[in-house]
């Protein structure tokens, strides 16, 4: 294995095809055909003697592949500001990936990007998923950070607890004369609609399990994609839910929401995971992401 003769045009068609879940949509995203795509990837795979490509649907990258991934997007972090230093293509947008969990954008993560944003000249490309799934998108070399619920530090990258992200369980009033007449307990919880983010998102689950003893399966759930919509749902009297308290602060100070179990709490870990190698802008955003997130997570 040899990276001193790496063609980066055929690296470029990997993370093309990678970014994109499709190899047509990275043919148009480089302006060549499909099977020029399929063929540059074919060289790199030969170049390096295994597969960097599963082919499934979407196409994901092998195990060397998302090694070679995270590689090539730390170098185009460098070679970005290199140009930026030399003052050519000044005026290109640099391209950050980022993996986050969709309450922390929802909530703070927008305020404590907004000033590097307000300076700098930055194309975000978030990729927006629960936190525990977060860290695999770093690693599979799609993203140059994360916010994560893992602590544990991908080889070669840098991992900061940044404090807790607290969750209470809310319902509207109307909710609760309907479902919880009885109060909250395991008898009342079989019937009344709760909601969880998406299949990876096993907050609610373990919460009812640990402390009522149901089972999925054993009670209504939603799937819904989008912690805004989690408010809305709940407000609406379609559900209760766990939300962030950034969130619903204001709602349970107005008492459209009510703190249901004001006795469990849930506490998420949260820590930003970065390459130690990901150029001076991403340096940049990290010690922003840190230092706002330790004032405003517990």
């Amino acid at each position: 294995m040899d990276l001193s003769n790496v063609d980066y045009k055929l690296l470029k068609a990997l993370d093309a095809v990678v970014m994109e879940q499709s190899f047509d949509r990275a043919a148009q995203r480089l302006f060549i055909t499909q099977s020029a795509v399929s063929q540059r990837i074919k060289l790199l795979e030969k170049h390096f003697g295994e597969p960097l490509l599963i082919r499934s649907t979407p196409p994901q990258a092998s195990h060397l592949g998302r090694l070679l991934l995270g590689h090539y997007q730390r170098v185009l972090q460098l070679e970005m500001e290199l140009n930026q230093q030399l003052d050519l293509q000044s005026n290109q947008a640099q391209t950050l990936p980022l993996a986050v969990n969709a309450d922390s954008l929802a909530s703070w993560l927008i305020t404590a990007l907004s000033p590097l944003l307000q300076t700098k000249n930055i194309q975000l490309n978030l990729f927006v998923q629960d936190e525990s799934t977060t860290w695999e998108r770093m690693r599979s070399g799609e993203a140059l950070a994360c916010l994560s619920s893992k602590a544990k530090a991908i080889s070669g990258s840098d991992s900061h607890f940044l404090g807790y992200m607290e969750y209470v369980c809310v319902a509207s009033p109307n909710f609760i004369a309907r479902f919880f007449k009885q109060g909250v307990n395991k008898q009342t919880l079989q019937h009344a609609p709760a909601m969880s983010f998406d299949q990876h998102d096993d907050m609610h689950l373990a919460f009812l399990r640990e402390h009522f003893g149901l089972q999925m399966g054993q009670y209504p759930c939603h799937t819904i994609r989008s912690s805004e919509a989690f408010i809305d749902l709940t407000l609406a009297s379609g559900a209760y839910s766990f939300n962030s308290r950034f969130s619903v602060e204001a709602h349970l100070k107005s008492g459209q929401l009510v703190d249901i179990l004001p006795e469990h709490k849930v506490r998420v870990p949260l820590y930003w995971h970065c390459w130690q190698l990901g150029g001076e802008l991403m340096q940049q955003l990290s010690e922003q992401v840190i230092d706002y997130a330790r004032q405003v997570l517990k």
